[in-house]
């Protein structure tokens, strides 16, 4: 046992006590961070190589600030992501989704997909479609000054030439595609005004603007969504749009038949939560 793994051992006791969800993982992740090692070389590190700055990035976790602002990225899929204040942290739950539409895209008859992420955040659901489906086009929507920098900063990274940025509003974004998209995604903010997130992480560091809805469901950007959706897709195209695991049938029935919505359906996540709604644009 080195120093430095005994020292991991003890802050996980003490990032269990605050109530940190994975205290054992967070420590090695931020014991990795600082030591410019990955988790399974922490044993290789040197006893006179141990770095005190471990301790200052554990009482920063302990605070419950997000391990993401601590280390500076984010996972997500496959994708390493910058992320920190000021842009909502992507969340396991989100791949889901994003591995739906991945999916979907890969089974049209389409040589080029056209895509649209609305509200995109950090980059992570564009992104993770344009590495993984061949020849996406993807066009990214994000209207907050302050997540549209760290989703230029990602695009830029990993972006392929192929993901494209625009600082626009997600209800009147991109009218030059009207009619030509395969597939919509969007994970808006959906929280009801007054409500409170049970997670420090979430209640005190991701941005109002990326977790409160408008009206008072809280949807008022699904229905925003729903709209855009409507007026961007193609005849046959797709959308999928992520909510509250209670807001599932709310969702749900925000894409109406009347409006030409077809195959509308509720679909889980890995614990088996209501999380996103997909719809298809009917072609009569």
């Amino acid at each position: 046992m080195t120093f430095l793994l005994d020292e991991i051992a003890l802050a996980t006791a003490r990032l269990a006590e605050a109530g940190v969800p994975s205290p054992r993982t967070d420590a090695e992740e931020i014991a990795a961070f600082v030591h410019g090692v990955r988790r399974s070389e922490l044993h290789t590190v040197k006893d006179a190589d141990f770095d005190a700055l471990f301790w200052e990035g554990i009482a920063r976790r302990e605070a419950r600030e997000p391990l993401q602002h601590i280390t500076g990225h984010a996972y997500f899929r496959y994708l390493e992501l910058v992320v920190g204040p000021g842009v909502f942290v992507p969340r396991p739950e989100t791949e889901v989704m994003a591995g739906w539409a991945i999916e979907t895209l890969r089974e049209m008859d389409v040589n080029a997909p056209l895509v649209v992420d609305l509200g995109t955040g950090s980059g992570a659901i564009a992104l993770s479609i344009a590495q993984e489906v061949a020849l996406a086009e993807v066009h990214a929507v994000e209207v907050d000054p302050a997540a549209y920098t760290w989703a230029k900063r990602n695009i830029s990274e990993h972006g392929q030439g192929r993901t494209h940025l625009h600082p626009e509003d997600l209800a009147e974004a991109l009218p030059e595609l009207n009619g030509k998209v395969d597939l919509v995604i969007s994970n808006p903010p959906y929280i009801p005004p007054g409500a409170i997130p049970r997670d420090p992480e979430v209640r005190d560091y991701d941005p109002s603007r990326a977790l409160y809805g408008s009206g008072g469901d809280g949807l008022g950007e699904v229905r925003a969504v729903e709209r855009t959706a409507r007026r961007l897709l193609r005849p046959g195209g797709w959308v999928a749009v992520e909510h509250a695991d209670e807001q599932g049938r709310a969702v749900y029935l925000t894409f109406p038949e009347d409006n030409g919505w077809r195959d509308v359906r509720l679909r889980q996540d890995l614990t088996r939560r209501d999380r996103f709604v997909t719809a298809r644009l009917g072609q009569d």
